[in-house]
């Protein structure tokens, strides 16, 4: 009895040793390095038990192994033992354990890690965190996008810890972070010591479209392209180059952004002091054209001073075309200056003005009642357009472009391009209208056969046609009509067929119309005025007189 419980405390007491010297698989172990060979490294972790590790895990990437015979290190036990009897260790998965346990503290510490750009990957680079891998994203490199990593490869710096998960195993570093942090805290330095109107010399760091970069000691300052001079630049490597050496001058500091803008053309005297005193209203100088919109052209005075001359004022006859068609770029005009705006720095200048206004010209040239000869430019439902000498064009109007025939049967004769000979009637030089007539280019029949004629005129005409409605008669070679109801005072003479053609009558003339070159006539009116008349003369209705025997003695008389 004494002896069996003898052997249950031996086995009490064993099991309690090995539980005690016997380490955990997971957990990390101190080891002795005994041998080195075959590029591995023998490390006897106690409790009679010995690992392999390979070499190349006691390096950091890009390093050659630090180890040695003797020394001590820290390895993961991950198997008591293998298939060969061996513990298997990891140098590697110890770093990472210690460096995991590290970094969590240093990142809720919100303190910087030291580590190494070793590898490139997609979107960024690797970093060795001393055992632990990191993902620096490449916008994170840098405070400016970073073309060339190579002089940071393999190189100890510092990083700022953004994000860790180490159940997933991801960390998530930045070197940007630290940048800005000691920039900030340079730029602060540098910016106290700057004042707005001070001139400081810089170097030139970066262009852009829009300015350049220039590096005050440890600070940026942005020199806009608007501040390098007082003359338009179209870009900023007119004026400055990379790497040059410049003086500037300090426009305005923003303490709250560490923002400073500078200035070049502030150290030049200021052109528009002089504007008002050198280009006088109305007079004439030379420029070069600087830019083409659509709304005009600008050009340049001398350096620092431009104008404007709109689209408006380019062309006395070109009037709706871009103004790049009637100017070019660095092309030398002569302008007139039409306005001045001080304030608003702004000059309005002219080009057409230095030429003569060829209304002007023509109206010298070609006086009312002058015969022109032209091409027909365009038809349109008014008229016909008749270019003319000087790129202007007349106008034929309708109602004058024939005597005889109405307007819209007449223009149906011309065509585009035909060549047309015509009288200058009328010139505004103010509207820039040139009225033309092709009809004065002959007699007016109308106006010779009437001339003289007033209405209550009595004619002598001859019947030319005899037609329901009236009669055709001819009166100096002009054509008339007259209806009906006016071939005679009583109805049962308005009948047309009693006259013959060859007939000669006499009428009465009751409108003479220019417009519508119409001479009307009525032998009914002649009878009624000379019934009138023959009363007036030979007795009334209340002489007793009866109208035969009035009538009857005034045409006696008149035999």
């Amino acid at each position: 009895m004494c002896a069996k419980a003898t052997m249950e405390e031996f086995e009490a007491m064993l099991n309690e040793s090995l539980e005690m010297d016997t380490p955990d698989e997971g957990s990390v172990v101190t080891g002795k390095v005994i041998a080195i060979e075959a590029g591995q490294a023998i490390i006897d972790v106690g409790y009679k038990m010995e690992g392999r590790v390979d070499l190349k895990e006691f390096a950091n990437p890009g390093e050659t192994p630090q180890v040695a015979v003797g020394d001590e290190v820290e390895v993961f036990l991950e198997r008591v033992e293998n298939a060969r009897g061996e513990a298997v260790v990891s140098r590697e998965k110890a770093r990472r354990e210690a460096a995991w346990d590290r970094l969590e503290k240093a990142y809720a510490d919100e303190t910087r890690v030291e580590g190494a750009i070793f590898g490139r990957v997609k979107g960024g680079f690797t970093v060795d965190l001393g055992g632990a891998v990191a993902f620096l994203p490449g916008s994170q490199v840098d405070v400016r996008p970073v073309r060339d990593a190579g002089p940071l490869m393999g190189l100890k710096q510092p990083f700022q810890i953004l994000k860790m998960d180490r159940r997933r195993g991801n960390i998530v570093v930045s070197r940007r972070a630290i940048l800005e942090e000691s920039r900030a805290e340079q730029r602060a330095e540098v910016i106290a010591q700057l004042a707005e109107g001070q001139v400081v010399d810089g170097v030139v760091k970066n262009i852009t479209e829009y300015g350049a970069f220039v590096d005050l000691g440890g600070v940026d300052g942005l020199l806009h392209v608007t501040d390098m001079a007082w003359r338009r630049v179209n870009h900023p490597s007119e004026v400055v180059t990379i790497g040059e050496t410049i003086k500037v001058q300090v426009i305005k500091i923003n303490k709250d952004t560490h923002r400073i803008s500078l200035g070049i053309k502030q150290l030049q005297a200021d052109p528009w002091d002089s504007v008002a005193s050198q280009y006088a209203l109305g007079t004439v100088h030379k420029g070069r054209v600087t830019n083409i919109t659509d709304y005009g052209a600008f050009v340049e005075l001398e350096a620092g001073v431009e104008g404007l001359v709109h689209v408006s004022e380019m062309s006395w006859t070109k009037k709706n075309v871009h103004p790049g068609k009637i100017v070019s770029t660095s092309q030398e005009v002569d302008v007139m200056v039409l306005e001045i705006d001080g304030a608003k720095r702004r000059v309005s200048l002219g080009l057409k003005q230095t030429m003569r206004n060829p209304w002007e010209v023509f109206a010298e040239t070609n006086p009312v009642g002058t015969q022109i000869e032209g091409e027909i430019k365009n038809i349109t439902e008014f008229g016909l357009f008749i270019g003319l000498e000087g790129d202007i064009d007349g106008m034929v109007h309708l109602s004058d472009i024939s005597w005889d025939q109405r307007g819209e049967e007449a223009i149906a004769d011309f065509r585009k391009g035909d060549m047309v000979n015509a009288v200058v009637s009328e010139v505004d030089i103010e509207r820039e209208r040139i009225s033309l007539s092709i009809k004065a280019l002959e007699n007016d029949n109308f106006s010779d056969a009437v001339e003289g004629v007033k209405r209550g005129a009595i004619v002598t005409c001859a019947v030319t046609a005899i037609e329901d409605g009236g009669i055709e008669v001819e009166y100096n070679n002009m054509k008339s009509f007259i209806r009906r109801s006016d071939l005679a005072r009583d109805r049962a003479d308005q009948r047309p067929e009693r006259f013959q053609v060859g007939d000669k009558i006499d009428a009465r003339v009751t409108s003479v119309d220019s417009k519508t070159r119409r001479l009307g006539l009525s032998i009914k009116a002649r009878e009624i005025a000379e019934e009138k008349e023959a009363v007036e003369q030979y007795g009334s209705s209340d002489a007793g007189a009866s109208l035969g025997d009035i009538l009857g003695a005034a045409l006696k008389d008149r035999n």
